[in-house]
């Protein structure tokens, strides 16, 4: 009797929510949190305009990072629901020196305290889980609810960077054990 040899997909649970890892089928998911104006505004316009490069978005980018590092961006799912409303999770990216925690969520998800239960359980994940001794996030100077979400689960500001190719100064907080 042959044996499965792939482990079970990645799963977080909280109180109200789980966090999963996300597949292709959560495209349209995707293609919709992108092209929020807010998403783009605070984080990025990533291009993604259609299902097939929201899908490719996925594969190139989460589902890439949990085969290289077992940990990326995970789809948040509301108990009770079948769809993402919104992505968390912890993120190693070239141009930081240090696993960064990132989230962001669809408008009709936000101020349900989603982001904060989600993120809680992230740095939970990487201080426990992974043994992390410093955990960092970078935000836009403007967007001050990020900045106290971020005060909220434990990391502190520490500095204005500028990453290699971004014009605009971001804001750098961070944990450290």
């Amino acid at each position: 009797m042959p044996t499965n040899t792939n482990p079970p997909p990645f799963q977080l649970e909280t109180e109200r929510l789980t966090l999963r890892e996300l597949t292709p089928n959560d495209a349209a998911f995707m293609l919709a949190l992108l092209n929020d104006a807010d998403f783009i505004r605070h984080i990025a316009d990533r291009g993604v305009r259609t299902l097939e490069q929201a899908r490719q978005y996925i594969v190139d980018g989460a589902m890439a990072s949990y085969r290289e590092h077992g940990f990326g961006l995970w789809g948040v799912v509301p108990d009770g629901m079948e769809d993402c409303v919104g992505i968390c999770g912890l993120i190693r990216r070239a141009s930081l020196d240090d696993v960064d925690i990132g989230y962001g969520f669809l408008p009709e998800a936000r101020g349900k305290g989603y982001a904060l239960e989600a993120s809680r359980a992230c740095m939970d994940f990487g201080r426990g889980r992974l043994g992390l001794r410093r955990i960092i996030a970078i935000t836009s100077q403007d967007n001050l609810p990020s900045a106290r979400l971020l005060e909220k689960i434990g990391l502190r500001f520490e500095r204005l960077i500028r990453l290699a190719d971004d014009a605009e100064e971001l804001r750098l907080y961070a944990w450290v054990a």
